[in-house]
């Protein structure tokens, strides 16, 4: 339970109008402003001369760590202390790690599989998190790890070492009652006993169906598996987990954005077409999985919105026709290409207008185009421009 400072107010002398009400002592100028400050973690229950036991053991049990946090290498699980996303947030994303027997005959062939496989995300690589050696030796991991430095690596004895609990996956109704149950007493009980990260554990013998795997390591990843082992790597189904993970693991408080600037797609040159947006990681990648696609270079200019979509950028005042200038100006797009129409979204096609205006008086000779509303509708746009 979090202990929130309307609650810490309630057991205060000025909640209950008794003596010593907003008395100064704790070194704020009421109780209201000392609970909340105490909610925060920035003052102490000593500071109070008249703190109540019964809120003492509400502010012990409350600053009690719900899931202990594991470091393996430099891998990250558990941590976690809330049972929704929306509360708050999920820390560390759930690890997906592989189990590799080293006496197996394709070893060396499965290794190099884990050791090749990346995808990239949001701009970002992502690969298995840990690999687990069974039959190996640390001298062995040693080498390894020094041959393969963006891969985790450990032996299977010292995985077994780690604070983890493990649930072998036989039944999934078991495995998602034990999961739940779990965090939900840490979360709530802060009870010691369920404190450790979880570990689901999938024998080889149950991956043959990877539709019914992928459902049941979804569901887990959502809740709440702090890693999942398997012992084989299916490329496609470790993306789609991978995928998965990003959008649960996302702060729900920051916004989902990727770098300003000017990108390439298929070798931009001086007849590319031009496109712009702002920010907001969902749109970029929307429109430049579309621009790929399309039989020429084409260049997209990404304004600097704070992560917001276009028309919400718009609303807020952080896309407006003289930061679509300033942005031209800063990458110094007009020498270097010899197009001169620039594409925006349809859902600005009222600032048009306003747009080329600022163009103009900018001293720039580009000409606004008003595109499509939705992205897949690219292809079809640049076939009849």
């Amino acid at each position: 339970m979090e202990l929130t400072g309307l609650k810490i107010f309630k057991y205060l002398p000025a909640a209950r109008k008794a003596e010593n009400s907003n008395c100064k002592k704790c070194g704020f100028p009421t109780c209201m402003a000392y609970a909340l400050k105490l909610a925060k973690g920035e003052t102490e229950a000593e500071k109070c001369p008249f703190f109540p036991e019964e809120l003492k053991n509400l502010v012990e049990q409350s600053n009690k760590i719900a899931q202990k946090t594991i470091e393996i290498k430099e891998l990250k699980i558990g941590g976690e202390n809330v049972l929704f996303r929306h509360e708050k947030t999920f820390l560390n994303p759930t690890a997906l790690c592989v189990l590799v027997n080293c006496e197996d005959k394709d070893f060396d062939k499965k290794l190099k599989q884990i050791f090749d496989f990346e995808i990239n995300i949001l701009n970002k690589s992502k690969r298995i998190d840990l690999i687990v050696l069974k039959n190996s030796t640390a001298e062995k991991v040693k080498k390894l790890q020094e041959q393969f430095t963006k891969n985790q690596i450990i032996t299977f004895e010292e995985f077994k070492k780690l604070p983890i609990k493990i649930i072998e996956d036989k039944n999934f109704t078991q495995t998602a009652q034990e999961l739940k149950l779990t965090r939900e007493k840490a979360v709530k009980e802060k009870a010691e006993e369920y404190s450790n990260p979880v570990c689901v554990y999938f024998p080889a013998v149950l991956q043959q169906n990877f539709n019914e795997l992928s459902a049941k390591a979804s569901f887990y990843i959502c809740k709440y598996a702090n890693m999942l082992l398997f012992e084989d790597l299916n490329e496609s189904f470790m993306a789609s987990l991978m995928l998965l993970r990003e959008n649960i693991f996302t702060d729900p408080r920051k916004p989902l954005k990727v770098e300003p600037k000017i990108y390439e797609f298929n070798g931009g040159d001086e007849n590319a077409l031009i496109f712009l947006t702002t920010n907001f990681a969902l749109t970029f990648f929307a429109v430049a999985n579309e621009l790929e696609k399309l039989p020429r270079p084409s260049y997209l200019i990404v304004t600097p919105a704070d992560g917001m979509s276009v028309l919400t950028a718009w609303s807020a005042e952080k896309f407006t026709a003289q930061m679509v200038v300033k942005t031209l100006k800063n990458y110094d797009l007009a020498s270097k290409v010899k197009t001169r129409k620039i594409i925006i979204p349809g859902l600005l096609a009222h600032m048009k207008k306003e747009l080329q205006t600022e163009i103009n008086n900018s001293g720039l000779d580009f000409e606004i185009v008003i595109g499509t509303i939705d992205a897949c509708e690219i292809a079809e746009f640049v076939k009849k421009f």
